[in-house]
């Protein structure tokens, strides 16, 4: 078990240095996301001095291994340790930043010793991006609410049956853990932490220094939510993941089939199945889905957003789109649209209302 006496400790005749407003531990996960790293650490280095100096004064962060081996990240640049692991009181948070979920094992036994020891003196947690999978897979988030990223949603309710897990939101406070999606998430994290420690200026700063857009809270939705939780055939999951990471050039339904090993004809019956209508028409709808979401989020161009969505033109996606919400994209900014439902006629035969709750509401023209 890791103790404080393979931690770093100082000499009897030395003082600690005054502890800062903000201090951050890092400890990263083999093939950890570096993205998330970086944005995090960025913004501690920029909150933590004047100008760019890059001085620890108002933030201290360190990173931490049990080894002296530099750390992968998943892009395969190495990261190396600045310390081993310190007395989890020198800190007002550890990171635990995660990565490749199916790369190997993401941390060792000392590490996760370390984080339970923390856990016992009461330090605050923090999971990043998969860093969620590695705190429940040490039973530090039991009756905690976890947020994950919309794309491992699926694995995390594999891998954790009885856990709840928060995919619609940036990231969650509850008490002394906090998990974050990952992605963009993570900035607007370190805004919120070093906001509340050293003051709403000196994160602002930050963000502009890296042409950072405004601070998003923690509930506002995640960009793109899923659409396959509640569809329990890998495959047709599988094809709606690829329909989702490929939104703005929808891949072919044949060149889908392909990437599943099915015949064009297999994946159509399998859609028909258990989704309920032709994987051309889920496909459409998704798109416009997340136009809807752009539309309503964003200031962007409607030409713009229509051509984010997989469109050719804007009004092929004008059509589209009031075929299925019943106005035009310009009337949903302009604010004259009636609520959709007060538009939408009953149900015909050639109609289908998707059942997902993250599409709930939404037409489906066969």
């Amino acid at each position: 078990m890791q103790d404080l006496k393979t931690m770093k400790t100082l000499p009897q005749d030395e003082k600690p240095a005054p502890r800062p407003p903000l201090s951050v531990g890092f400890i990263l996960a083999d093939n950890f996301t570096l993205s998330a790293f970086a944005l995090f650490v960025d913004q501690l280095r920029l909150a933590a001095d004047e100008g760019d100096r890059s001085r620890q004064i108002l933030c201290r962060w360190s990173v931490m291994a049990a080894r002296p081996e530099p750390t992968r990240a998943s892009c395969g640049v190495t990261v190396a340790r600045t310390s081993g692991f310190q007395d989890p009181k020198h800190f007002d948070y550890i990171v635990v930043v995660g990565g490749l979920l199916h790369g190997g094992r993401q941390i060792d036994d000392e590490t996760v010793e370390y984080l339970k020891t923390a856990s016992r003196m009461g330090v605050k947690l923090v999971g990043m991006c998969t860093g969620s999978f590695i705190l429940s897979r040490a039973g530090l988030m039991i009756g905690r609410r976890c947020c994950v990223s919309w794309y491992h949603y699926q694995d995390f309710l594999d891998e954790f049956p009885h856990h709840h897990p928060i995919a619609d939101r940036l990231f969650v406070v509850d008490g002394d853990r906090i998990t974050c999606s990952g992605g963009g998430g993570t900035a607007d994290l370190a805004t919120y932490l070093i906001e509340r420690h050293i003051g709403r200026a000196v994160a602002q700063k930050s963000r502009h220094v890296l042409l950072l857009d405004r601070a998003r809270p923690g509930n506002e939705a995640q960009p793109h939510p899923p659409v396959v939780s509640g569809v329990l055939d890998e495959r047709i999951r599988r094809a709606m993941l690829l329909m989702e990471q490929h939104v703005a050039e929808p891949l072919p339904i044949a060149d889908i089939a392909t990437r599943l090993k099915l015949s064009t004809r297999q994946l159509e019956r399998l859609f028909q199945t258990v989704v309920g209508m032709r994987p051309a028409v889920f496909y459409r709808t998704l798109r416009l889905r997340y136009a809807r979401w752009l539309l309503d989020n964003t200031t962007r161009l409607v030409t713009d957003i229509a051509l984010d969505a997989g469109f050719s033109d804007c009004a092929h996606f004008s059509r589209q789109f009031k075929a299925m919400h019943g106005f035009t994209p310009s009337e949903t900014r302009g604010g004259a649209r009636i609520p959709d439902i007060d538009l939408m006629p009953p149900p015909g035969p050639g109609d289908v209302l998707l059942r997902d709750p993250q599409l709930a509401g939404l037409r489906v023209f066969s």
